[in-house]
């Protein structure tokens, strides 16, 4: 009876969910403050019901109970413990739950901090964050159940998908959710204010650090994701414009976006009907990939579930979710648009374009992703739209993007100084133009690889001006360690974000510009050159797994005549599946990656091999974490707290009532 005491569970936090959406809606709108108050507790027993229906599930996972239709389709006895914990999102329903379940602990963290708030304000948008968990359990109960039964029993399950059979699957579904739910705050806080009638800088404030919370889990949740293909699929790639990792790429720069608007919202009281709109599309776009990734309409690495029956309950819940939000703000936004001016050259302008910049980013990815899927559905042939495409309209936007990026910080609200910004921009561009071509001088490319110049000159620039401003602060209070501690965190989270883009340009240029790969043949014994490295192929031997067998090279890697990396790299067979994998080997360092694969055997003995060279590549992952840690600095701004402690002493206009 424990399988249907989950089942139970969830039916449970259905109907808390409707209460938590119906009673504080209803009771703002009516001022009734015995109606609001249902809000909090109902989120809070959601939460509780919820993580028991997951308990639950995850128990049937690791005691191998295969009843469970489910469990048996994605586990197996020999199955290490570790991916029958991460099975249970390792399939279509377990995935929608694990959604369901973090968008509840969001919905719980805001309404732990809803005393903050106007009591109906609060209520508003405690109730559309239950709306919201409606709809996505109303999807699970009806169309996606995990604990149906099955009858005869099996004697064994059919295993987990060995591409999800990796550490990197432990922690990147999860940090990926975190950032398509979490924006989920951002567009609750958007609509109920929408409801009240009105925004204000209080609004923007308290908006602020959860925008940047779910951007922040957003970014590593794409990173982990970029890592994991890189050595997981085996062909040695760090982005692949794959549809699924446009999905989760779309909401970011919206999510970029916002977070800048929500700042001129915040410190001028301005893009007040421009944030709201960001907000609702960014969420919108959140809908959009799990729609894209959960109805079957992609054929892509990362979707594995293909029933168009539930991607047709999806397109009609994301049809609700994004029609009524829009048409709520084609009602309300002639009363919440802003009457602040400003100069062409000030900081509110240079936000407006990075604003304008990545909006136009994502609609081109946008088109992208879904124009071969429109081209499909009219029955007009199929269509491949890949890198040439995305690399063609995409990089462009972005170089203006990041000069913005570099003079932004620098310009005052109101009104900049054209002047004094052209001297520090001269300051800094030409030293940085310098290196950059210095840069390839070094490297032996003469001056002919541009786009890599230009990608070093702008990561230069850009660290350039977060240094300028650091040391401009820093100079008007001294450089004392006392100094350096006043500084507000959100302007550390700020510049070191910027660092973090830097580090990546500089990564993502260099490997793109200097990478090389072979693919040869080679027996034991054999050898073949790669950008100065020699790989000899030393032996293949036989090893086995706990639900695999594989075939496992020993890769000796050397330069000038001294060993510097052994490389393992097999070629598996999961045993249940009846599934060939390729598990690649790298040896990983600050300026090169190492890289190998293991093909198809060969006659003779030999075994087709793929090496790479990857110069630099981990500073792609190194700037996504410094955006990430730029990100937690921002969260945990003294500012932003003092700020949401004021917001009930500053109620929003039109917050009760409308």
């Amino acid at each position: 009876m424990i399988i249907e005491w989950g089942h139970f569970a969830l039916v449970l936090a259905f109907l808390l969910a409707l209460c938590q959406t119906v009673f504080p809606l209803w009771g703002a709108a009516r001022n009734r403050p015995a109606w609001m108050a249902v809000a909090v507790p109902a989120a809070w027993g959601q939460l509780l019901f919820l993580a028991l229906s997951y308990g639950v599930l995850t128990y049937a996972f690791v005691s191998h109970d295969f009843s469970v239709l489910y469990v048996a389709q994605n586990s197996n006895s020999t199955l290490p413990l570790i991916y029958r914990l991460t099975g249970v999102w390792g399939g279509h329903e377990g995935s929608i739950l694990l959604w369901v379940l973090i968008l509840s602990g969001w919905t719980v963290a805001v309404a732990a901090s809803a005393r903050q708030l106007p009591t109906a304000y609060a209520a508003r948008v405690i109730g559309v964050m239950g709306a919201i968990s409606v709809g996505f359990l109303a999807f699970i109960l009806f169309t996606s159940n995990p604990f149906v039964r099955q009858f005869p029993v099996p004697v064994d399950g059919q295993d987990l998908n060995p591409l999800l059979q990796d550490p990197g699957m432990v922690i990147h579904p999860p940090m990926l959710y975190m950032g398509y739910v979490g924006f989920s705050v951002a567009f609750a806080l958007a609509v109920a204010a929408l409801l009240g009638g009105r925004l204000d800088a209080t609004w923007a404030r308290w908006s602020r650090p959860w925008t940047t919370a779910a951007w922040m889990f957003l970014t590593v949740g794409i990173a982990l994701g970029s890592h994991w293909a890189y050595y997981e699929l085996g062909w040695g790639g760090w982005w692949f414009w794959d549809p699924v990792e446009n999905a989760s790429f779309m909401p970011w720069l919206t999510g970029t976006a916002l977070i800048h608007s929500l700042a001129v919202t915040e410190k001028r009281d301005g893009f007040k009907a421009w944030s709201v709109l960001l907000a609702l599309t960014t969420f919108s776009l959140s809908l959009l990939g799990t729609f894209l990734v959960r109805s079957g309409v992609l054929t892509s690495v990362h979707a594995f579930a293909t029933d168009p029956g539930r991607g047709l309950f999806i397109l009609v819940y994301l049809t609700l979710v994004v029609g009524g939000s829009l048409m709520l703000y084609a009602w309300r936004a002639p009363r919440v648009r802003s009457l602040i001016t400003f100069a062409p050259l000030s900081r509110e302008s240079l936000l407006l374009a990075n604003n304008v910049l990545l909006v136009v980013a994502a609609a081109a990815v946008l088109l992208g992703t879904l124009y071969p899927l429109a081209v499909d559905a009219l029955g007009l042939g199929k269509l491949s739209v890949g890198p040439p495409y995305f690399n063609t309209v995409f990089v462009p936007l972005m170089l203006p993007l990041i000069v913005l990026m570099g003079l932004g910080p620098l310009v005052a609200w109101r009104q900049g100084r054209g002047g004094e910004l052209a001297r520090v921009a001269l300051r800094i561009g030409l030293p940085a133009l310098g290196l950059a071509l210095l840069c390839l001088v070094v490297f032996g490319l003469g001056w002919r690889r541009y786009l890599l110049a230009v990608s070093l000159w702008l990561a230069f620039w850009t660290l350039g001006f977060s240094l300028y401003g650091i040391g401009q602060r820093l100079g008007r209070r001294g450089f004392s360690p006392r100094a350096w501690a006043q500084l507000p965190r959100g302007f550390y989270g700020m510049h070191l974000a910027h660092a973090g883009i830097a580090l990546f340009m500089i990564g993502a240029g260099v490997v793109s510009a200097l990478e090389a790969e072979r693919v040869v043949r080679l027996a034991p014994g054999e050898s073949t050159e790669l950008a100065g490295y020699a790989f000899r192929l030393e032996s293949v031997y036989s090893v086995t797994g706990p639900n695999y067998t594989a075939e496992e090279a020993l890769i000796v890697v050397s330069r000038a005549g001294r060993e510097v990396a052994r490389l393992t790299p097999q070629k598996r067979l999961y045993t249940v599946r009846r599934q060939a994998m390729t598990q690649t080997a790298f040896d990983a360092g600050m300026t090169r990656d190492l890289f190998a694969a293991l093909g198809d055997p060969l006659p003779g003995g030999a075994w087709s091999v793929r090496v790479h060279y990857k110069p630099m590549v981990r500073w792609i992952w190194m700037g996504t974490a410094l955006m990430a840690l730029g990100g937690i600095l921002a969260i945990t701004d003294r500012r932003y707290r003092l700020a949401t402690a004021r917001v009930r002493s500053t109620p929003m206009q039109g917050a009760v009532g409308a």
